[in-house]
Formats: structure tokens, sequence, C-alpha cells
């Protein structure tokens, strides 16, 4: 086992024991890269949720997860699952992109597009449309 499967082995187990099929587990020039399909958003929260007690800030740069819940189509209804906050909804698929507009805790957006494993696109009730951070929605 490497260093990186060590340092995320918290990661790789939470995945496994969510059952997260078709997992694989790489490394490649440093980084680590775990990918596979949940069968629900509870799966893949659980993955996300190991790799937050490891990186608060989910900044790491030698870790690369791609774990996509199966089957989400666009037009399916997505509840924003922030802490307490608002969820941005941004202009670009990053954190740098400016916001056009926010969501409420438990609020219903419609899923436009699953553009990337951390970005979806996403439209409000209000008809804005824009990117959010994917980790902030439950199908």
């Amino acid at each position: 086992m490497s260093t990186l499967q060590d340092k995320y082995a918290g990661v790789i187990a939470a995945a496994q024991s969510a059952g997260v099929s078709n997992l694989q587990v790489t490394e490649q020039d440093g980084i680590l890269y775990v990918s596979g399909s949940a069968a629900n958003t509870a799966a893949k929260d659980a993955v996300w949720n190991a790799l937050g007690a490891i990186d608060s800030t989910y900044s790491a740069s030698d870790i690369n997860v791609d774990v996509q819940v199966a089957g989400l189509a666009a037009g399916a209804s997505l509840t924003v699952a922030t802490e307490d906050t608002n969820l941005n909804i941004r202009q670009e698929p990053s954190t740098e992109a400016a916001v056009v507009g926010k969501a409420a805790k438990g609020e219903t957006v419609t899923l436009v597009e699953q553009t990337s494993d951390d970005w979806w696109k996403v439209k409000t009730a209000a008809g804005v449309e824009g990117y959010a951070y994917a980790r902030y929605l439950q199908a």
C-alpha cells in the first residue's frame, strides 16, 4: 500500500463500506484517483465526508475523487444540503467564478447537467441557472 493510500485509507474504506460499485483506486504522478458509482447520494456523501475528515477544505491536490451517483438524469430534483448557509450558484464551475444566484438550505433545484465530479449545472425555482458544488446537492 502506498503512502497516499495510507493517507486516504478512510476515503477508500468509506467507498467500500458505502457499496460504491466499480470502485477503482489508482495512483499516478503523485495523485490518488478514487472512482466508482454510488447507488445513492448517501453513498456519495459518505466518501466526501471521509475526505472532509482528512482535508476539511477539500483543497488537497494529491487526491481526485470521482464517485458519481448512478442514474441521475437531467431534470432530476435535488435538495440543497448545506450545513447552515445558502449555496452559491456560479457563472462558471469554479469558486473563483461570479455568483449569479443563491439557493437556500433545503431548497429544491433542478439538475441541468452533471458537468463534472465537483460541479453540477442546476436551475433554481426562480429560474437562475448556473454551477453549484455537487457536494451540497442531494438527490
